[in-house]
């Protein structure tokens, strides 16, 4: 059950990471009447963080989770294993 958790926060990470890369190419930043209804308008500083903020904290979590799979992978067996 664990891993199925796992597998689908991944995917979900990743489609969030994937959407704020895109995002900025999506909404014309120079015409705030492309963005002034979206969640987080009428700004656009509110727009690129509810849009693109939960993609950022997916990656840095992603990226520790990496790194700690990594080290207890990489670490030696310690006695009686």
């Amino acid at each position: 059950m664990k891993r199925a958790l796992g597998a689908v926060g991944i995917v979900v990470g990743f489609y969030l990471i994937v959407r704020a890369l895109v995002e900025p190419f999506v909404i014309d930043m120079t015409d705030p009447a492309t963005y002034r209804q979206d969640w987080g308008g009428p700004s656009l500083a509110g727009v690129l963080l509810v849009h693109c903020g939960p993609g950022v904290v997916s990656a840095v979590l992603i990226g520790r989770a990496v790194r700690t799979w990594r080290r207890r992978r990489a670490a030696p067996a310690g006695p009686g294993s």
